[in-house]
């Protein structure tokens, strides 16, 4: 399979973007807006900044934002407020008269990029020799392009942490062991939830290409690949033992994106809509901590003043490759819509087989 690289031609910012006062980078998203109408449509993840999510035309997790794209088949710019992967989510799923657009080329995600595809290949041939035929591939939605194209081209679907449980349950009644790309936290969370113990899970070392595991390998069931989220990662268990002692009446939910031992220790653990949900429930003067990215943990305490909700980390940063699409950028983007910049496409090859893994992920959850 020849997995060419999205198509991308990242042009820097020019200077004048940079010294316009925000009046005046608001005022100008306004005017285009007004301008194109619904010829436009500018989704924005959870995880941005307030000063980009206050234009956008829907707001949610990257799986949605990029399916409410494809729906608004009147949308010809699909502006893309997230990362690298997203932005190719949304164009495998929108139409060929739409394209897609990320404001800042450099705004990438670790994890994703935890997982290559010729890394991916090579674990595959070995996997192969190692188990046989007793593997089926799940890949996060949080991943590339090219890794959604494999995992669908083997016979595998997408996951999110929303329905994580449900793909992990069918992938093992086809196979008896599923590869899980690229974030093992999520797989370890996931697969102990469902009953599988530690010890029939191993680690996929993509930098020296081998498994990592001590004792009998025909136990294994669940192979979780090297890969973390470096925002929820930094969550520990200090976080919840230091919450504990100076709230101890708080309660602590977290995104299963963190590691196991900080979900085991948690209150509640569920995806970046579960945690919004169960806040916008609680109860007036009900008190939180919240380990997840911290634009949207800052967002959720403006919009609830009426309780008293915390970062599980107090020291917790946003996530870096999200906060690269600003204002500037965004009305840049907006200014060069007839041109190439900043446009993401995938190719024919690549999408025919993503779109597997992610019909399959649609039909089966």
């Amino acid at each position: 399979m020849n997995f060419l690289e999205t198509l991308q031609k990242n042009v820097m910012i020019p200077d004048k973007y940079k010294q316009m006062t925000r009046e005046e980078l608001e005022n100008r998203v306004i005017e285009v807006k007004k301008q194109l109408g619904s010829r436009l449509f500018i989704p924005g993840h959870h995880y941005q900044k307030d000063e980009v999510i206050q234009f956008a035309d829907a707001t949610g997790d990257s799986l949605k934002l990029a399916q409410l794209s494809a729906e608004n088949t009147e949308a010809e710019f699909i502006v893309f407020c997230g990362v690298h992967f997203m932005a190719e989510t949304a164009d495998i799923l929108t139409s060929d008269h739409q394209r897609v657009f990320l404001p800042d080329m450099r705004a990438g995600c670790s994890m994703a990029d935890m997982a290559d595809i010729g890394q991916t290949e090579r674990a595959w041939e070995k996997l192969q020799e190692l188990f046989g035929d007793t593997i089926l591939p799940l890949t996060y939605i949080n991943s590339t392009a090219a890794i959604k194209a494999f995992v669908g081209q083997n016979g595998g679907a997408t996951v999110t942490s929303s329905n994580a449980e449900t793909m992990v349950k069918w992938a093992l009644g086809i196979k008896e062991r599923i590869l899980f790309l690229p974030d093992q936290h999520l797989g370890r969370n996931t697969a102990a939830d469902l009953g599988i113990g530690l010890d029939e899970m191993a680690i996929w070392n993509p930098i020296t290409n081998a498994l990592e595991y001590e004792g009998d390998v025909s136990k294994i069931r669940v192979i979780l690949w090297k890969g973390h989220c470096s925002v929820h990662e930094n969550f520990t268990v200090q976080n919840v033992a230091d919450t504990r002692v100076q709230y101890p009446d708080m309660k602590i939910i977290v995104h299963p994106e963190c590691r196991r031992e900080v979900v085991e220790l948690a209150d509640m653990a569920g995806s970046t809509s579960y945690i919004i949900n169960a806040i916008e429930r609680s109860e007036p003067g009900s008190s939180w901590a919240i380990g997840t990215e911290m634009n949207l943990v800052n967002r959720i305490i403006n919009n609830h003043p009426d309780k008293q909700i915390i970062s599980l980390n107090p020291h917790m940063c946003p996530c870096l490759t999200m906060n690269r699409i600003d204002l500037p950028h965004l009305v840049w983007s907006l200014d060069t819509l007839e041109d190439t910049n900043n446009i993401i496409k995938v190719g024919p090859e690549i999408t025919e087989n993503a779109k597997l893994a992610l019909d399959r992920m649609l039909k089966n959850s």
